[in-house]
């Protein structure tokens, strides 16, 4: 059995891989923090935020979204010069933004638990064989996708979200002949 196709032989995507990408998570603080990261990709690739990914943590104070809500043109300034992370305003401003729209889901809900229900509390398992058949966005993607814009997520587009249902573990995309897909399917 082999990994997903789209591992490559790049260590850290193997790690990444192997121990978290479709393992699912419940922790409303690291599930915002993996939805802000795959904004943060949109145009760029995966590894490119994944070899960022410890700078981002620190610049964006753990991604902790109560600390981020309350941030202004100040931390914005700061963030675009830090070489560490993407400089893109738009994005980081988003990010602030984001934090808030957390903060009232959060409050709300709970934000793993409104994420949860549109999956039934439960991981959707697929059973791809090729890389080929895995969509890139979904109807129940671009349902989540809308609802979050309607509450004020920016940077959350299908495509987007449906690549954070993967990597949270809202969907099993492991390929049927990846040695993770059986392992990910009992977790869920």
């Amino acid at each position: 059995m082999e990994r997903c196709g789209w591992v490559g032989a790049d260590a850290l995507y193997e790690s990444y891989h192997d121990h978290e990408w479709g393992v699912p998570e419940f922790d409303s603080r690291a599930l915002w923090e993996k939805l802000i990261l795959d904004g943060f990709q949109a145009g760029l690739s995966w590894i490119t935020i994944l070899r960022k990914r410890e700078s981002f943590r620190d610049a964006f104070q753990g991604f902790d979204p109560h600390a981020i809500a309350g941030w202004g043109e100040a931390e914005v300034v700061r963030l675009l010069a830090d070489p560490g992370i993407i400089r893109h305003r738009g994005k980081i401003e988003a990010t602030i933004g984001n934090a808030r729209a957390w903060q009232l889901i959060e409050a709300e809900h709970g934000f793993d638990r409104y994420l949860w229900e549109h999956v039934g509390g439960r991981p959707l398992q697929n059973r791809w064989q090729t890389l080929s058949e895995v969509p890139a966005q979904t109807d129940l993607s671009i349902k989540i996708s809308k609802d979050l814009k309607k509450r004020g997520f920016k940077f959350c587009g299908p495509t987007i979200v449906y690549a954070f249902m993967q990597a949270v573990g809202m969907v099993n995309d492991h390929l049927v002949t990846c040695p993770c897909h059986e392992r990910v399917a009992r977790l869920g």
